[in-house]
């Protein structure tokens, strides 16, 4: 799923003006060059690497994430980019030489023109940091990276930044003997044990509309000096208070010191960020995950979709109810004013019994709030299915509850519909989740079916008929054969396969809910419900 910013800056008098569009991405996902746009700028920050453990030493700090930005940068309307999103490396376990992990590569690759024609710009994951054991032969090394891990104790060779090399460097070395990992703005430090060690600084953007610091490395054990999104490291014998790179700024984590095995932190997750102008046209911003929106002057009213996250699928269980579907035209806003955007992401499914599905979260523009979608029922009894936006669909073998209740909390419009009930004794199947136009359908014992999601709705407010907020389909019976319920129109996910399976994780962006997980007796192996899809946020205006 990608993080999204849409920011309208500009109007002209008498008619739609050029409008800045800001689009940041916190995790993986596409883009697609819209009508009228040839260039981008760009930020690419990858995930940092994580620090390493120690037994009573210290450790090296993680290296930041590659650093790459660009302005002026050829796109073709139409074409669609692939953005990946690097994760931050993990931390290395308490004990003697256990290192970090690098972090993961960051990149927009699309079209047929350089630099992001395959294989694109790529920003590479931050050097782990080297594990610390007491000295001796047993120190560790940095690892190399976008900017490099620091080492442990000497003879340890600190990280190299810049590997791969690119120009303008992506990032800096670590350093050496209990160093932190380097910065994209500076090399890690090292003075020795007990020495100010900390991370390389960062570099600051204002690519989002303000100034913010990325990429710093993170502080080796027993440094705490880091204010570039680095991690802290750990101060003080056992305290266990170093910290973990800043999520979505790219900083390595910070290291464990003297006084026990004690962990590294992880380094934090990158970002992608894309900035470019849209000619003058009828305004339409559309959120797949949390930001603002600032309306253009002359703007008094919009049209407006706010779906929230899908609950999710139920073990052994129910459909997850779909998230709380609203819309309407006419809405009154107050030109320059920032709007924040909330776009709820998609409820966990069931891993363990009696636990249901869980409910998706709000997503909200202005006074409206649309409620994550209830989670699927999961056995044993009552194995009711959770309310919410749209309720979740009752588990296999509920004796009592029912599905979940639907548009809770009530708005008028309606924005959801129950979930479906078990068919109780006999093949014990599980009810539908509840989507935006029906409720979900009730399992039964003859046929042995699961019920079906509830339909969702479809809306044409970005230009083409897209539908929205369907139920999660509820698992068949444990008796085979069976038929597991289908998701409803709208991004709902199918129950578990006859025979036994996990259900099926909804749609991104679309509000689904998961589908119930489906077991066999007599061995009820652990299949799992599906995770219910993310919400989505659209704002229209001319």
């Amino acid at each position: 799923m990608s993080g999204i910013m849409l920011m309208l800056l500009g109007r002209a008098a008498g008619g739609a003006g050029p409008s800045v569009v800001t689009v940041s991405f916190t995790a993986s996902g596409s883009w697609t060059c819209p009508t009228g746009v040839t260039e981008v700028e760009y930020l690419c920050i990858a995930g940092g690497g994580g620090a390493g453990g120690v037994s009573g030493d210290a450790s090296g700090g993680g290296g930041a994430g590659g650093f790459r930005t660009g302005t002026g940068v050829s796109v073709s309307a139409g074409t669609t980019y692939t953005i990946t999103v690097g994760a931050g490396g993990a931390g290395g376990a308490g004990g003697a030489n256990n290192d970090g992990v690098q972090g993961s590569s960051s990149s927009i690759v699309g079209g047929s023109s350089s630099p992001f024609q395959s294989p694109g710009i790529v920003s590479a994951g931050g050097g782990f940091g080297g594990g610390g054991s007491g000295g001796g032969s047993n120190t560790r090394n940095g690892g190399n990276g976008g900017s490099g891990g620091g080492a442990s104790n000497t003879p340890a060779t600190a990280g190299s930044g810049n590997t791969p090399s690119v120009s303008p460097s992506q990032g800096n070395n670590g350093g050496t003997v209990y160093g932190g990992g380097g910065g994209s703005g500076g090399a890690g430090t090292s003075t020795g044990f007990d020495g100010a060690n900390n991370g390389g600084s960062g570099t600051a953007s204002s690519i989002s509309g303000s100034s913010v610091n990325y990429a710093g490395g993170g502080c080796s054990g027993g440094s705490q000096g880091n204010t570039f999104g680095g991690g802290n490291g750990e101060y003080g014998v056992g305290s266990g208070n170093n910290t973990a790179g800043t999520a979505n700024r790219g900083g390595g984590g910070g290291g464990a010191w003297n006084g026990g095995s004690n962990a590294g932190k992880a380094g934090g997750s990158g970002i992608v960020i894309l900035k470019y102008t849209i000619p003058g046209t009828t305004g339409l911003a559309i959120f797949n995950a949390s930001g603002s929106w600032q309306c253009p002057t002359g703007v008094t009213s919009v049209e407006y979709l706010v779906v929230a996250g899908g609950g999710g699928g139920g073990k052994e269980g129910g459909g997850g109810g779909a998230g709380g579907f609203r819309t309407g035209t006419g809405f009154s806003v107050t030109a320059g004013t920032t709007y924040t955007i909330t776009v709820g992401g998609g409820g966990g499914g069931a891993t363990a019994y009696p636990n249901a599905g869980v409910n998706g979260s709000n997503s909200i523009f202005s006074t409206i709030t649309s409620a994550g979608g209830g989670g699927g029922g999961t056995t044993p009894s009552p194995a009711t299915g959770q309310n919410g936006g749209s309720g979740g669909g009752q588990g296999s073998s509920g004796t009592g509850g029912g599905g979940g209740t639907g548009n809770t909390p009530s708005v008028s419009p309606s924005q959801g519909n129950n979930g479906g009930n078990t068919s109780g004794a006999g093949n014990y199947t599980s009810g539908g989740g509840g989507g935006a136009s029906a409720a979900g359908a009730s399992g039964t014992n003859s046929p042995n079916a699961g019920g079906n999601g509830g339909a969702g709705t479809a809306s044409s407010i970005s230009g083409s008929s897209v539908t929205y907020a369907g139920g999660g389909g509820g698992a068949g019976g444990a008796s085979t054969p069976t038929t597991p319920g289908t998701g409803g129109a709208g991004g709902g996910g199918n129950a578990g396969v006859s025979g036994g399976g996990n259900g099926s994780a909804a749609t991104a962006n679309t509000g689904g809910g998961g589908g119930g997980s489906t077991t066999v007796a007599p061995s009820y192996p652990g299949y799992n419900g599906g995770n219910g899809g993310s919400g989505i946020v659209i704002i229209k205006w001319s």
